[in-house]
């Protein structure tokens, strides 16, 4: 395809963003998600680009998590002031739960972690039968972002949310559409047919009301918040996970 980690695609008003390090299943740098936020940031701000499809490079995974490793110092330095206080995956996630158009995960295989969580930032979620979703922090030791918690608990609620991390259960194709994890399941060979006829019915729609209708249901979302202690004793409990035995171990 290309030697870049995200390849970015436009055919009239629907743009894909594809995550391409197949030889990772896909995992996003920090690097891929600082040009996430930055060009869903450059969609936002213009009016061509009406619907995101995201996707990941190959058959086998769409995300697989979070490949951490060095921040780079390529970034604008808006975004380097943002890092300054916001971690690359809280900031690529916001900007894409908070994109003013609609946005269509289109899951050809593995997502867990970090990729499960850009999932539900997205408005719809379209998987292949060959899907398998799971959060694994627990099994690892590590307490996810609370930012990152919310965006599940908007889309799933709180018992799946629970179970979902609690058990840090891999979900295959069947068991997550039943569980609300996606919102279709359709065979390899027709997701891209179906994801795109979606997309171009969604262009077709009023720009202002697509906007207006998302922001209207995300003010929804944003009453259900922390107060700042709250945030405060989340912070101190990732911190305690982070350098516990179990995450050593993990």
């Amino acid at each position: 395809m290309t030697d870049k980690t995200l390849v970015v695609k436009t055919e009239g008003h629907v743009a894909t963003l594809i995550f391409n390090r197949p030889e990772k299943r896909n995992s996003l740098t920090p690097l891929m998600l600082i040009e996430v936020y930055e060009i869903i940031g450059k969609f936002a701000a213009g009016s061509d680009i009406r619907t995101v499809v995201f996707t990941g490079a190959g058959d086998k995974a769409f995300c697989a998590g979070y490949d951490i490793s060095a921040i780079p110092t390529s970034a604008t330095p808006e975004v380097q002031e943002l890092l300054k206080t916001t971690n690359p995956l809280e900031l690529a996630m916001g900007g894409i739960k908070n994109f003013p158009y609609p946005t269509l995960a289109m899951m050809n295989g593995q997502t867990f972690g970090a990729g499960f969580n850009l999932a539900m930032c997205c408005d719809i979620r379209i998987g292949s039968e060959s899907l398998s979703m799971g959060m694994p922090p627990a099994k690892l030791g590590l307490l996810y972002h609370t930012e990152g918690i919310k965006q599940f608990i908007d889309v799933l609620g709180l018992a799946r949310t629970r179970e979902v991390f609690l058990t840090a259960h891999t979900y295959k194709g069947p068991e997550a559409k039943e569980k609300g994890l996606v919102d279709y399941l359709v065979p390899a060979g027709e997701l891209e047919a179906f994801t795109y006829q979606m997309a171009g019915e969604i262009t077709r729609n009023a720009p202002l009301a697509l906007k207006g209708t998302k922001k209207i249901i995300n003010m929804f979302e944003n009453s259900l918040s922390l107060s700042e202690a709250d945030l405060k004793e989340s912070r101190r409990l990732i911190r305690e996970a982070f350098q516990s035995e179990d995450l050593k171990e993990g």
